[in-house]
């Protein structure tokens, strides 16, 4: 009989031949749920000023500016944002919700800074410095 040295030999080789445990990510996306809380994201129709979502952001990482009559912006700071959805369940107009979008890390700290333009001619109204 062949003896292997080492008291791992017989774990690294049983665990050769067995299917992985682990996804092979960032090749294979994983689905999200439906209630993950991921980006935010703002919908400037349905908002009306009340600001409560930057009161109840314990990161501070909002803010709603008024820039016509009942029409208002919004700039989230997700380098601040801990993604806890507090200002998607305080908003009383469902101006906010979540994404499943959690693929966020830039070299660049600007780029987590998206500002939602109040007007329909930017396209889908998201930018980014």
């Amino acid at each position: 009989m062949i003896t292997i040295p080492g008291k791992m030999a017989k774990e690294v080789l049983r665990h050769s031949i067995m299917a992985p445990a682990t996804r092979n990510y960032p090749f294979e996306k994983m689905e999200m749920p439906d209630n993950f809380r991921g980006k935010i994201v703002f919908d400037y129709e349905k908002c009306i000023g009340c600001k409560i979502c930057v009161r109840d952001c314990p990161a501070r990482a909002i803010a709603i500016t008024k820039v016509a009559d009942k029409v208002f912006e919004a700039e989230f700071y997700l380098d601040r944002c801990i993604y806890c959805a507090q200002c998607v369940d305080s908003c009383p107009k469902g101006a906010l919700d979540t994404t499943g979008e959690f693929e966020l890390a830039q070299i660049d700290r600007t780029q987590h800074r998206i500002h939602f333009h109040a007007n329909t001619d930017v396209g889908n109204g998201e930018s980014t410095p």
